[in-house]
């Protein structure tokens, strides 16, 4: 009986509805979530290749940033062109094992991301409270293993939901009433009891989110002590400069994942093409924003985008 179960679930696919709510619109809808796409990839890629080419930029800060960019382009890489097939094609279809790749990659690499951010803050509160020893202190090497940290974190911590539901029966019905696979969603198609994995995706949602945000909201606190014991106002004004771009990234990446994590679990009242349109921007505008906050805020980045431009212009 458990292998007849297992055979008809990895048999199963699921139906992808993209936007309810907005069916006769969702092929013109497509075209503004195609060019956010588009600026997305260009953009983490544009900034992975300065990073690379430029030795300068070899620093801590620079190579958390091309974590930060290889991280986006597999959020957005995930979800983006399964969403504007479904949009503009009607491929509502996933097969069952895409399904459940699709849920790893978006949850998995989600809580990369977040600590990277995690990563990152921790940085900028070297950099500013222990700037002569900053480079003593994070060394390409210990770079290095926080990123393996935070990227091992997030394939463990999310691996385990991914195996419980792989051996659960699906009902009948395959809709799912979004534009991808996410873990709540599929989870609700299990004919079973599916307390222990809600019990699980709570507690790794929260186990990442809290201590995340608790290392950021620590450094920023030390960081903020330190910059108003510095004597000039040329020199806070610098620092917060410094710190400015990395406070939007963690907005644009924590206010809508935070939405649309409450939503799923408790926004009953909620109307659905709203969760919708914010698990959307969840998962594309942090990638989109990203390089350009960097691009915009970072002169060593900026001052290399022109670079490449005028270069080639003549």
């Amino acid at each position: 009986m458990l292998a007849s179960r297992n055979n008809s679930s990895h048999s199963t696919f699921f139906i992808l509805l993209g936007i309810p709510g907005l069916e006769n619109y969702q092929f013109w809808v497509a075209f503004p979530f195609c060019v956010m796409y588009i600026v997305a990839v260009t953009g983490n890629i544009t900034i992975l290749h300065i990073i690379r080419i430029d030795h300068t930029l070899h620093e801590p800060m620079y190579l958390f940033l091309a974590m930060l960019a290889t991280t986006d382009l597999v959020l957005s890489s995930s979800t983006q062109p399964k969403m504007l097939a479904i949009l503009w094609f009607h491929d509502h279809k996933i097969e069952y094992h895409a399904c459940l790749i699709q849920v790893f990659f978006i949850h998995a690499f989600s809580s990369v991301e977040s600590g990277v951010l995690m990563d990152m803050a921790l940085d900028r509160y070297v950099a500013i409270c222990f700037p002569l020893r900053h480079s003593s202190i994070l060394t390409t090497s210990v770079v290095i293993k926080l990123g393996v940290a935070v990227m091992v974190r997030g394939l463990l911590w999310v691996s385990p939901f991914c195996f419980m539901v792989s051996r659960m029966p699906f009902c009948p019905n395959k809709v799912i009433p979004q534009s991808y696979c996410e873990h709540m969603a599929v989870l609700k198609l299990v004919c079973a009891d599916t307390r222990v994995n809600r019990g699980y995706g709570l507690f790794v949602a929260f186990s990442v989110a809290v201590f995340d945000l608790a290392v950021i909201s620590v450094s920023y606190a030390m960081i903020l002590r330190a910059v108003l014991r510095l004597p000039s106002g040329e020199a806070r004004l610098k620092a917060f400069g410094t710190c400015a771009s990395h406070i939007g990234v963690i907005l644009t990446l924590y206010i809508p994942a935070l939405f649309t994590f409450l939503t799923h679990r408790f926004g009953h009242h909620v109307p659905r093409i709203v969760h919708i349109m914010f698990a959307n921007v969840y998962l594309l505008v942090p990638p989109m924003l990203n390089p350009i906050i960097y691009g915009v805020r970072t002169k060593q980045i900026r001052d290399r985008v022109t670079q490449a431009f005028c270069g080639k212009g003549s």
